[in-house]
């Protein structure tokens, strides 16, 4: 049974509308906000009380149109057809009514309950423009709330007006938006041929009927194997010829746009008033600047080499203060807790391996919000014009990029992004590429090499670098299948720029501690377990002939025991489960640098790269022969078996190789391809194998 007061909303809209900050301000949520399209790729809930009633509300994909060219348009126009939400909030940038309109006049022709937000209100004001609401309001028939999800502004009038309407404390609008008396005649037969014949009735007649004349693929696939279709494919063929006949050979869909446009053109005009001229805006100043031909690229490149500069050095100290507070931990239970299993798990398992992870949250605090800042002001989107020429070389579009570079963040979302690619071939293409774009949770494992095999001050060189060579490896791969498996297989570029925003700290703040608390639970969860099983994999079986052989050294005279328990520990290693795997794995690693202890965190990152470096923090606190605690840096540093070129290779070999298993799940969900799926873990595997033999063997060939 449904429950009266519950109140099932669904939030439409533009990319760049605000939607998604409209959706945080009402549900308190903590959704990924950014300043370019793709942000919201699925559909996402969140539920709050107001006035005695729950509303469950739902953030829809940004779309344009609800015409399903791409994924995200389909998932919004299914969502609403489908689900039939109590009610549609359409949230328009108030900045761009023209563009914004086009969906709210097809959200109409849905004969949806329709509530309009008039978004970044403020922005408006600043414009020095004004904006006639309740004349807008009598247009488009519709009520319609000023709001500014920044300032908060029209937010508590919108919550009221949600709970108003369905509670019919204020009376619903009638929409206004019609077509000229020969469409709207047409719209009426085919309405009352598909209501007569009771078919697709749990779709609006009045939508079938304009589908029907746009040549809507999904509804003629809907009504064709029903027994009327013939009936109603005669009255269209001939409502489509009277339209071609009549208005000068033109398409019907394209006079039905023509329609739209025509009255959203006379709502502006009637409604919108501009009181001063318009001036070049900042956005334009800026763009002359950060979209130049010349300097844009530079720029661009600029801008990520001070980040990870910046990322580096700055969280070097609170990294550096982190390692040393795990360290007095370490040593104060060393101190308290007597020998035993329960000890060495705590210490060389627990500690060891999600210390190692957490020491690394500021290097990834200041990377994520330095992204999300870059987001958020709109330069983002600015990115994929700055490279559009030279993605168009390698067979893809500036678009493609955006995807690419939000797998900074992580691949799973930056591959979920990839529904705004209109073409298969591209959407695949990306996919194939964004692992090669290193996520955040590579960047603590980057961190312990370079600390270990390069001076200080080369370290951001370094780190960029090794960011630079992925996007290098990236556009390689994408150039190979542009040019061979999906060739001439692309389509044109169209994206909006939207104009600068100053970002909001509160949501900075919120979007960087969100991310960071994602990575503290994987810490404590997924990390925890694998560093648990990674210690267990790592002790036992024990080879009864070490352990005898250290018992014996034991019992002389003045031995020192405690030393004598590292030996053996270190020895007991290379017979354990851990170490079989990774020594079954040495004859296809020896020729990159690594040796079983390396291998084994490359088949545990396999899970989630983070676990890496836990595994190694692990081993090494298990294998440890020195007489103190030590870093994992120190201790790479040390070994014999390691140098830098050793620490290249891996560093690579982590960048390219098969991302974490949900990246690889995503992919499949994404392309609906196993045989896909299993290229591109082969690929990666392959690539990463290839490029670090290189490196090791090219190293190794000129220190010689």
């Amino acid at each position: 049974m449904v429950n009266d007061k519950t109140i099932h909303v669904a939030l439409a809209g533009n990319p760049n509308s605000g939607k998604t900050s409209i959706f945080n301000c009402l549900a308190g949520a903590n959704q990924k906000i950014g300043n370019f399209s793709g942000v919201t790729v699925e559909k996402v809930e969140g539920t709050f009380k107001h006035k005695g009633y729950t509303i469950r509300l739902v953030d829809l994909p940004g779309t344009y149109s609800l015409s399903p060219y791409s994924p995200e348009e389909k998932v919004a126009r299914d969502y609403i057809l489908q689900k039939k939400p109590d009610m549609i909030i359409n949230i328009l940038d108030a900045t761009n009514l023209e563009r914004n309109l086009v969906l709210t006049t097809q959200l109409m022709d849905l004969e949806v309950e329709l509530l309009v937000v008039m978004n970044m209100i403020d922005e408006v004001e600043k414009q020095n423009t004004s904006i006639d609401f309740e004349q807008f309001e009598l247009l488009v028939g519709a009520h319609v709330i000023p709001a500014s999800a920044l300032t908060r502004e029209g937010i508590p009038n919108l919550l009221d007006h949600i709970v108003d309407i369905k509670s019919k404390a204020i009376e619903t609008k009638k929409y206004k938006h019609t077509y000229t008396d020969k469409i709207e005649s047409y719209i009426l037969e085919l309405s009352n041929i598909i209501a007569s014949r009771k078919v697709g009735q749990h779709l609006p007649t009045r939508w079938l009927a304009i589908k029907l004349i746009e040549k809507d693929a999904d509804v003629i696939a809907l009504l064709k194997p029903t027994p009327c279709w013939e009936t109603i494919k005669v009255a269209l063929e001939n409502i489509r010829s009277d339209i071609r006949k009549y208005h000068q050979h033109m398409e019907p869909d394209v006079y039905l746009a023509e329609e739209r446009a025509a009255f959203i053109n006379g709502a502006i005009k009637e409604t919108v008033i501009n009181t001063e001229e318009e001036a070049e805006s900042l956005t334009e100043k800026i763009d002359n600047i950060l979209l130049h031909r010349f300097l844009g690229l530079p720029i661009f490149v600029l801008i990520m080499y001070a980040i990870f500069q910046l990322t580096f050095r700055l969280g070097e100290y609170p990294m550096q203060w982190i390692d040393q507070l795990f360290q007095l931990f370490t040593n104060f239970l060393d101190g308290i807790i007597p020998a035993s299993m329960a000890k060495s798990i705590l210490l060389d398992g627990v500690i060891a391996g999600v210390g190692g992870v957490l020491v690394f949250l500021p290097n990834i605090l200041i990377l994520f919000l330095c992204i999300s800042v870059l987001e958020a002001t709109g330069y983002m989107a600015r990115v994929a014009f700055v490279i559009d020429k030279l993605m168009h070389r390698i067979g893809l579009h500036g678009k493609s990029f955006i995807p690419m570079i939000t797998g900074f963040g992580c691949s799973v979302p930056a591959m979920m992004a990839v529904r705004t690619l209109r073409n298969r071939g591209d959407r695949i293409t990306t996919m194939m590429v964004i692992p090669f774009f290193s996520c955040g949770a590579k960047l603590p494992l980057y961190t312990v090499i370079i600390s270990a095999f390069f001076a200080p001050k080369t370290a951001g060189n370094v780190l960029f670098g090794v960011y630079l060579f992925g996007i290098f490896i990236a556009l390689i791969s994408a150039k190979l299948l542009k040019s061979t498996v999906f060739k001439d297989d692309s389509e044109p570029f169209v994206m909006e720029l939207p104009p600068y925003r100053m970002p909001s700290t509160h949501s900075m703040l919120q979007q960087t501690w969100m991310r960071a608390w994602m990575y503290i639970k994987k810490a404590g969860t997924v990390i925890l377990l694998a560093s648990i099983i990674i210690w267990f994999a790592g002790s036992y079986p024990k080879n009864d002939e070490v352990h005898q052989k250290y018992k014996m050294l034991r019992l002389q005279e003045q031995a020192d025991t405690e030393h004598l328990d590292r030996l053996e520990k270190a020895e007991q290693l290379s017979f354990s489960i851990a170490g079989r795997i990774g020594k079954f794995l040495e004859p296809i690693s020896k020729p990159l640098g690594f040796d079983w202890r390396l291998n084994i965190a490359l088949v545990n990152g396999l899970a989630a790269k983070e676990i890496v470096v836990s595994t190694m923090g692990t081993i090494y606190a298990i294998g440890d022969t020195g007489s103190g605690t030590k870093t994992l840096a120190e201790s790479l540093r040390e070994d014999p078996e390691y140098n830098q070129a050793v620490g290249i290779s891996f560093m690579i070999f982590v960048l390219l190789y098969i991302p974490c298993i949900a990246a690889v799940a995503i992919f499949l969900k994404e392309s609906k391809s196993k045989l896909w799926t299993v290229v591109f873990v082969a690929y990666t595997l392959s690539v990463a194998w290839i490029v670090s033999f290189s490196v090791y063997q090219l190293m190794n060939l000129f220190a010689s």
